[in-house]
This record gives structure tokens, sequence and C-alpha cells, in this order.
């Protein structure tokens, strides 16, 4: 077994709100079909502020958003409008081509409101990247929770520690959040080839390698490893199967091959992705890198 600390890094988006960028990294590109990694904040907006990203496209992935706090109004190019909150799924899957605007709820702007979340990206296998979009929300009560020797895990999507989550994907992962008292152990999914853990909150022991708050571990080959909080911590686990091939990353895209990734920049350069309703006004332009 291998296994690679990695370190992120920090970005201010203003307003307070940063992100902390883990994956892709130059020593894991992706584990299993997570090719994105992020932590959002934690923040606190002030009354009459919040998160405004405007719309954007993405092809080739599904993107996930999971929180810890806070609300987030997703709206995309298929129609839907949905508020997200702790415990919730968002699971966007692109596929040839979606457009979303992701911003803070009226009644949590007016208010002013604490943010923390993660968001990955999923890279779908060849076989699907040019399916048609699809948005899929899964409230908390929906998802499978495994309670034993002072660990509490949800599973978020895919399969582990005997349950499957009900959101569809599309090749063997997992990825679930952690809660951990001192001393839990958990081995992770032996069913899975890659696996990754992210500590938000605590500290634990990945294998052998220590583990603090913000820290991330990759692992592949060989026996699963063992992770063990040595305090009370909250970590995200994640992986899956081996991508079926690497994959180019250029702004919100993900592909197979770089035509790809060039007709998808035409496309939202040329105004070709629709729009989402209720959000037309506003978009984030094709950048210039």
């Amino acid at each position: 077994m291998t296994i690679t600390p990695i370190d992120g890094k920090q970005r201010d988006l203003g307003d307070g709100f940063v992100v902390r960028r883990m994956l892709p990294h130059l020593k894991a590109r992706h584990v299993g079909p997570f090719v994105f990694f992020d932590q959002m904040g934690p923040a606190s907006f002030g009354e009459d502020k919040g998160m405004d990203v405007r719309p954007h496209p993405h092809i080739g992935l599904a993107t996930v958003t999971w929180l810890f706090q806070g609300a987030i109004r997703h709206r995309d190019s298929l129609g839907s409008a949905v508020d997200i909150h702790p415990g919730d799924v968002n699971w966007m899957t692109a596929g040839r081509g979606i457009a979303h605007s992701e911003r803070t709820p009226p009644d949590e702007r007016h208010s002013g409101q604490d943010l923390h979340g993660i968001q990955v990206w999923v890279a779908l296998p060849k076989t699907h990247e040019r399916i048609d979009p699809e948005f899929h929300h899964h409230p908390a009560s929906t998802l499978p929770v495994v309670e034993r020797d002072g660990a509490r895990l949800v599973v978020i999507a895919g399969e582990a520690f005997g349950v499957s989550s009900p959101v569809r994907v599309f090749a063997p992962m997992f990825f679930v959040e952690a809660r951990l008292e001192a001393g839990a152990r958990v081995t992770m999914p032996e069913q899975h080839a890659e696996w990754g853990a992210y500590v938000v909150e605590g500290a634990a022991r990945f294998g052998d390698l220590p583990l603090g708050a913000l820290d991330m571990a990759v692992a592949h080959e060989g026996e699963a490893p063992v992770l063990e909080a040595t305090q009370p911590s909250l970590i995200m686990l994640f992986g899956g199967a081996p991508l079926d091939g690497e994959r180019h990353l250029w702004w919100n895209f993900v592909a197979s091959s770089k035509e790809l990734i060039e007709a998808a920049k035409v496309e939202w350069a040329e105004g070709r992705f629709p729009l989402v309703p209720g959000d037309e006004s506003e978009r984030i332009p094709l950048p210039s890198y």
C-alpha cells in the first residue's frame, strides 16, 4: 500500500470567503473518479451579503455539494431550483453540457449566515461523459447511516460499509462523511482500489501517516488502509475504482479528449449553452487563459 500526503492551496474569493483546493494535485490528479476537491469556508457572511456564483457551464462530470453549515440555492439549465442544507445531497450530472448557478438564498442573505462545506467533481466514465444532463436532490433522511464503535458514517454516494446510497453513480466509488470519537478505527472500503481521507476537524492516523485538520492523504495498491481518530474528528472519506484513462481539466470542463474541451469552450463563448431559468441575466465569461 502506498500512502501519499496532499497539501492544499488556499484561495480567498473575497468577503472573507476562503476555498481550500486539495485536488487536482501534482501528487494525485485523481482518486478513484474524484478529480476535484474543495473545502468552502468556514465563512461568515453579514446581513445582505452572501455567495454569488453566476451561471457557468460544465461537461463530462458530476458535481456534488455537501454542507456542514449554511444553505445554497442551486439553479440549472434543466429548470432545477433547489436549496441545499446540511446533510442533503445535490448531485448534478453535466454529461454533454449543463449550466448552473449557486447563490445564498434570500432569507439567509437578509439575516446573514455561516457557510461551510465540501464540493467535489466526479469524472464520468468515457461511456457516459456525453449523456444527457441530470440533476437530483436527495434529502438527508434518504441517505444510509452506519453507526458502530464510536463512528457515525453517512454514505453520501456510492457503496461503502455494507450499504449503498440512493444517488445514481456511473462507476464504483464511495463518498462518506465520518464523525469519529477519539480512538475510533475505520477500515476503508475493501471493495475499492483507491482511497482518500480529508480531515475537516480533529486529527487522525491514515495507515501510519498522522493527519491534522485540513490535511489529506490518498492511498492505492494493497490492503485497504485503516483510519484511526486520535481526537474527536470530522473526516471525509472518498475513492473508488481507478479512472478509465486520464482526464483533461480546463476551467469547469472535464473530458477524456482535448477536442471535447475545445468544443465546449466555443459553445459557451458563442452563447450556445442553455440559459438558467430564474438566473438569465448574468453569466461568467469564458476565461482568457
